[in-house]
């Protein structure tokens, strides 16, 4: 299963935003997969709910899967559309001259840091969004 090492590149990732913002949490996650990615949503979510333990500051995070469809250009009469994953054929024109514009995404969308105040006498914890 490859979305483990997905899960555990994806929360590298996180844990370097955490550590440049000095965070003490990451509450939520969220990513964008597209079908043509390569990753399977649900083993990916699962995963990740193993590897985000490996560090505190992940270890309570929630993952956030935005799913996408594929969609494409026509090189030939220049129509966009949709497509399928076996089928990147013009709608319109039915031309296999097409260029892929939105499907094959994996993407880190947004973070969300808990940080801690710096301030000696500061006892409670300020929270922000850190996107990405």
């Amino acid at each position: 299963m490859h979305e483990l090492s997905i899960a555990q590149a994806l929360l590298d990732q996180v844990e370097a935003i955490a550590a440049e913002r000095a965070a003490s949490r990451i509450p939520a996650i969220t990513i964008r997969v597209g079908p043509l990615s390569g990753v399977e949503p649900e083993l990916l979510r699962r995963a990740f709910e193993v590897a985000r333990l490996r560090n505190p500051v992940t270890a309570d995070s929630l993952l956030t899967i935005e799913t996408v469809g594929i969609r494409i250009r026509c090189g030939d009469c220049g129509n966009d559309g949709p497509g399928q994953i076996n089928h990147l054929a013009c709608r319109q024109c039915g031309s296999r001259c097409t260029r892929l514009l939105q499907g094959d995404e994996l993407l880190l969308m947004q973070v969300e840091c808990e940080l801690f105040e710096t301030s000696e006498t500061a006892e409670e914890t300020e929270r922000g969004d850190c996107h990405v």
